[in-house]
């Protein structure tokens, strides 16, 4: 699966998010920071991702996702 196009995928539905994307094969490394996982709980902000990234899930293009979901004010803290 191409970085870029899981990328864009991500970009289209977590708007103004800083977004980077690693991958291990079909096993993807993403870190998304942005106001709009304020006042959203862990699983909510998981979904978001899942759901951009669902269609790669279900062909098998994409097999794990590991994630790290902040606001900018939790990014900074860490």
């Amino acid at each position: 699966m191409d970085i870029e196009e899981i990328k864009r995928l991500l970009q289209a539905v977590l708007v103004d998010c800083d977004i980077s994307v690693e991958s291990e094969g079909s096993h993807l490394n993403v870190t998304v920071v942005g106001e709009i996982f304020e006042g959203k709980r862990a699983v909510q902000r998981q979904q978001l991702v899942y759901g951009a990234l669902n269609e790669q899930i279900a062909s098998g293009a994409v097999h794990a996702v590991n994630m790290k979901l902040c606001t900018p004010a939790e990014w900074q803290a860490a």
